[in-house]
């Protein structure tokens, strides 16, 4: 047991013995945005569960403010627009000062506009397709710079894949971050013909034609890989297909961007060795911060075999950074919180930190994984920490924009005319 762990023990006992000096005043709430059921309960659920881990720590070390956390916790059930309704029920009912919430991109678009009207916080903790900076949302994930163009960097150099499958759930960060990576693939040499692009719905199950078809491009002998932006439950069905159609790692390598230990824990992994994924985190990542996180988690949920994934660190830190600009402004309105946490520095799981960019993005590690037959990653590469770049280079009409919320008060300026323009809402 390390120390860490022991304090948060001993605190936690003087805390129910009733010593407890994090229980003056009136709670300062929180909201948890996550979904428990439908097709994304799969991935959501433990980011749950971390939201509460990290209250009820915070609560044993004194609370925040000299006040304890409360976490409200709502189920949007995988259904879009229900994001937006429970945000706002979350917002103007149980008067949260923050929100730790959503997955998919579908769900954050659904948020969006009723943060910025009333004025809340979201804590985003997920990849996604970036071309989006919001002064009302704080991006813990990692943009397409973090991920995918380091992924396909690597798939290219170390594989020697040239040709590309570029598979997706069909809704906004697939889409987005598939129109991203064509553009870069062709930047550099790709042909159009040898890129691949399919989008299925969520919880889709039937992956056999569609593994044909990335099978049937490889059959002038062009080394083959798949991009996965597949999310949620329907990955159940393509790993295996793949598995039951005999294609293994070192046919066609997969790496998936939306895949990780808790999405490996329901599957059987003994046919996707050498399959790969793309994050800023794995639980194999060797350090301190990792050893004491895990050890808490498995004391948290009281369960030994729950595994720790990338959008669970994304958490850990996005609360963390609140907790630290809240005591910096001295209170949790959120205006004075944004201004405090721009700069806001917190440790990460893999040994360094991660720092709060005045575009609402992070300092983030790219690390490429392959999958192990125990449903954990070997880590094969990993960088310095990367800045992350809310409008990408490679889409023309995103390549002259910048966001500053600390200087320029805009999320979307024109560096050619140094203009804040107006964002296009794609809600």
């Amino acid at each position: 047991m390390t120390n860490f762990t022991k304090a948060l023990l001993l605190t936690s006992a003087l805390t129910a013995a009733g010593g407890a000096w994090a229980q003056e005043g009136e709670p300062i709430k929180i909201g948890v945005l996550h979904s428990l059921s439908g097709t994304m309960a799969i991935s959501e659920t433990t980011l749950k569960d971390t939201v509460l881990m990290m209250v009820e720590q915070q609560n044993a070390k004194g609370g925040v403010l000299g006040r304890p956390l409360e976490a409200v916790v709502v189920d949007p059930a995988s259904d879009w627009p229900l994001f937006a309704e429970k945000a706002r029920e979350l917002l103007t009912v149980s008067d949260v000062d923050a929100i730790f919430g959503c997955w998919t991109s579908v769900s954050r678009k659904s948020v969006l506009p009723v943060i910025e009207e009333l004025n809340g916080l979201l804590f985003y903790p997920v990849q996604y397709e970036g071309e989006e900076s919001s002064k009302n949302v704080i991006y813990t994930g990692a943009a397409p710079n973090q991920q995918a163009i380091p992924a396909v960097d690597y798939m290219t150099e170390e594989l020697g894949v040239e040709k590309w499958a570029l598979l997706g759930t069909d809704y906004v960060y697939p889409r987005t971050t598939n129109n991203i990576l064509d553009a870069y693939l062709k930047s550099n040499g790709v042909a159009e013909d040898d890129i691949f692009v399919n989008y299925t719905p969520f919880g889709h199950s039937d992956w056999s034609k569609i593994v044909a078809d990335v099978v049937a491009l490889g059959a002038d002998g062009k080394k083959v890989g798949v991009v996965s932006t597949i999310n949620g439950d329907a990955n159940v069905g393509f790993y295996k297909e793949l598995a039951a159609a005999g294609v293994s790692a070192d046919d066609i390598p997969v790496m998936a961007f939306s895949v990780g230990e808790e999405e490996l824990s329901g599957l059987d992994t003994a046919n996707l060795v050498g399959h790969m994924a793309a994050w800023n985190y794995f639980e194999t990542a060797e350090s301190d911060q990792n050893d004491e996180f895990i050890t808490a988690w498995h004391e948290f949920t009281g369960d030994d075999k729950r595994v720790t994934n990338d959008p669970m660190e994304a958490t850990m830190i996005g609360f963390n950074a609140w907790v630290a600009a809240v005591e910096a402004a001295g209170t949790t309105d959120v205006d004075p919180v944004l201004d405090a946490i721009v700069g806001v520095e917190v440790p990460n799981l893999t040994g360094g930190t991660a720092q709060v960019l005045p575009n609402h993005h992070l300092t983030k590690p790219v690390l490429i994984g392959e999958i192990r037959e125990d449903g954990q990653f070997d880590i094969v590469s990993q960088t310095e920490p990367v800045a992350g770049d809310a409008w990408t280079d490679y889409l023309p009409e995103s390549a002259v924009l910048d966001a500053d919320w600390a200087d320029k008060d805009c999320g979307m300026i024109n560096t050619d005319t140094d203009t804040c323009v107006q964002q296009q809402s794609n809600y």
